[in-house]
């Protein structure tokens, strides 16, 4: 009978954030994956699990996760952990569980600790939508895309950022993005932590005299759908009326249903729009 994957979140900081669930479940499998099993091994030591590790990272993910795979198959029950937080978010423990499913292994998640989750929760903007980038692409083309994207993204904004790269983020983000609400989260469940309630613009003002430390979340207000709105309907009434119907026609829509979509482009009649047509034909 083949074995279980799980999937076990482990503290971003306090060790006190670990549940009970997962310090049982760490002792009981047989195996524990972990990115950085010397780092890991700190937390085994503060719970007395004694369970054998084993390195499952970026760099062997493919690889390995096969193996993992094949050993639950076998009967074998392994727990997957990251250095911090929930295994699979913005982490290589994403191939091993691809990969399980595939083989029809059963997976199970133990919740617990989640940066992109406790910053949300404590920034003060919406949370009823968001879009979780995690670390932005180093790849400038790539990057600079992901960006452009995000200008008229309408739901909250996650970004994990490093210290010694928040300050071209911050400016790589007010000129993608204008100004917006910017939480900024820093050393989460840590010491240190401290969640700073600002505008994109005052926080690279902030840094230009304090040197960022620690591990960032970044939780930015979405763009107004309001405003975006208003601003494709001008986008539109500022097209020649021909070339918005040629928009529609070029694609096969029919002169009538063509009429009707820019009418509600443009925020008026079927009607005005016929008189406008039939007005600019007679000029």
């Amino acid at each position: 009978m083949p074995g279980k994957l799980y999937i076990c979140a482990t503290p971003i900081g306090n060790l006190e954030d670990i549940t009970y669930r997962v310090v049982r479940v760490l002792n009981e499998v047989d195996v524990i994956a972990c990115e950085d099993t010397r780092h890991s091994m700190k937390l085994m030591n503060h719970f007395d699990i004694h369970t054998p590790l084993t390195s499952y990272h970026e760099h062997n993910k493919i690889e390995k996760a096969a193996v993992l795979v094949d050993k639950m198959l076998s009967g074998a029950d392994i727990a997957l952990v990251t250095d911090a937080g929930t295994p699979a978010i913005s982490d290589p423990g994403e191939e091993l569980v691809r990969q399980a499913v595939k083989a029809g292994i059963e997976v199970t998640s133990l919740p617990g600790a989640c940066a992109c989750i406790t910053a949300l929760t404590m920034s003060g903007l919406a949370t009823r939508r968001f879009a979780f980038e995690a670390f932005l692409p180093y790849d400038k083309k790539e990057r600079r895309n992901v960006l452009e994207g995000l200008a008229n993204e309408t739901r909250t904004i996650i970004i994990y950022e490093a210290p010694h790269h928040l300050k071209a983020t911050l400016e790589e983000l007010y000129g993608t993005l204008g100004d917006r609400v910017l939480t900024l989260c820093r050393e989460l469940t840590k010491k240190h932590e401290e969640c700073i309630y600002t505008m994109i613009c005052e926080a690279i003002r902030l840094y230009e005299e304090t040197e960022p430390k620690g591990e960032y979340v970044l939780v930015i207000e979405g763009a107004d759908m309001m405003a975006l709105a208003e601003s494709k309907k001008q986008q539109f009434l500022d097209m020649p009326l021909d070339e918005h119907m040629g928009m529609y026609t070029s694609q096969g829509i029919d002169k009538k249903e063509a009429m009707k979509l820019v009418a509600k482009d443009r925020g008026v009649s079927k009607r005005d729009i016929y008189n406008a047509l039939l007005e600019g034909r007679k000029g």
